[in-house]
C-alpha cells in the first residue's frame, strides 16, 4: 500500500541515521592485573556491579525495532504526503539518547512522540532540538511529574518558615525550613516521591515550569492536604519547641506554574499524535 510504503521508506531513513551511532560494545576490562589478591577482588566486584548495565544499554537492533514499530505506530494516521524525513539535529541525538534511556518507558515514549512529531510536515516545526536535551536531563520520576502538566489542574506547593514570635530590632524575620513541599511525586507515582522538591528544582531549571514569588490558588481546600500532612505538622511542632517557644511556624502558600515552553514540550513530547490537531 502507498501509505505503508511511505512510512517504511521514512523509517528506513531514520534507521540509516542510527547506523551512524556507534554500537555499544562491552569495553569493561579487568580493573587491575593480578598483582594482589585484594586488588583482584576489587576488580571482580566492580565488574559485577557494572555488568547489569549491559542489559540496560540499547544496541542497534533494539533502536531499529523501536523506530520500526513504536514510531511507525504513532504515524499510522498521518497522510503519506505529510510524512517527511526528520531533521538530523532532532533524529540523531534522539537515537543516541535512546541507547541509554530506552529501558525507561516514560522517557522512551517522550522520544517516540518527539520523533513522530518531527516526521509530520505539519508539526515538525515544533520538534525543537532542545527538547532532546530536556528529555535527556530528566529522570524517569521527573518525567512522570511533567506528564501531569497536560492536565488543567492546580499544582500547590507549601513552604514552612520559622519566624521570631516577637519581632524586635535585633530579632526579626526568619528562615525557610521546608521549601516547596508537595504531594505531586506521590500523585505521579514516582519511585522516590520524597525527592519531589529536588525534582521540582530541576524541572524549573529546564524551563518547563516556575514557582512565582507571588502566587496562591484561591480554590477552597487546595492546600489542606499539604497543611495537614504529617511531615508539615512535624516540622511545625519542632519549630514551636525551639528555644522555649521563641519561634513560630509560618506557612507560605504558592504553586508550580507551567511555562509556555513547558506547554509546548507537553504538546510535542507527551500528548500522543492522535490528539494533536495540526494545521493543514
Amino acid at each position: 500500500m502507498p501509505e505503508e510504503n511511505k512510512i517504511r521508506e521514512t523509517v528506513e531513513a531514520v534507521k540509516e541515521l542510527a547506523k551512524a551511532v556507534p554500537i555499544y560494545q562491552d569495553a569493561i576490562q579487568p580493573a587491575a592485573k593480578e598483582v594482589g589478591e585484594a586488588l583482584l577482588i576489587v576488580g571482580k566486584t566492580i565488574r559485577a556491579a557494572l555488568s547489569p548495565l549491559k542489559g540496560l544499554v540499547w544496541g542497534y537492533e533494539q533502536i531499529e525495532d523501536f523506530v520500526s514499530n513504536k514510531v511507525a505506530e504513532k504515524l499510522k494516521n498521518v497522510p503519506p504526503e505529510h510524512i517527511i524525513t526528520p531533521k538530523a539535529n532532532v533524529a540523531g541525538p534522539t537515537i543516541e539518547a535512546l541507547k541509554y534511556t530506552g529501558h525507561e518507558e516514560t522517557l522512551r515514549d517522550m522520544y517516540a512522540n518527539l520523533l513522530a512529531t518531527a516526521m509530520d510536515s505539519r508539526t515538525a516545526s515544533g520538534a525543537l532540538p532542545a527538547f532532546v536535551e530536556i528529555i535527556r536531563q530528566l529522570t524517569s520520576d521527573e518525567a512522570k511529574i511533567v506528564r501531569m502538566f497536560v492536565n488543567n489542574r492546580p499544582f500547590p506547593l507549601l513552604t514552612v518558615r520559622r519566624e521570631y514570635k516577637i519581632q524586635t530590632a535585633e530579632e526579626r524575620g526568619g528562615t525557610d525550613v521546608l521549601v516547596n513541599f508537595s504531594l505531586l511525586g506521590f500523585e505521579a507515582g514516582c519511585e522516590f516521591p520524597r525527592l519531589t522538591q529536588t525534582y521540582i528544582d530541576n524541572i524549573c531549571r529546564l524551563g518547563l515550569a516556575e514557582v512565582p514569588q507571588i502566587f496562591e490558588y484561591t480554590t477552597q481546600g487546595v492546600y489542606e492536604p499539604l497543611e495537614n500532612h504529617p511531615e508539615v505538622l512535624a516540622v511545625k511542632t519542632v519549630i514551636e519547641g525551639i528555644d522555649a517557644g521563641k519561634w513560630i511556624p509560618k506557612l507560605k502558600r504558592h504553586g508550580l506554574a507551567v511555562t509556555q515552553l513547558g506547554r509546548m514540550f507537553c504538546n510535542v513530547c507527551i500528548i500522543s499524535m492522535d490528539r494533536i490537531q495540526p494545521s493543514n
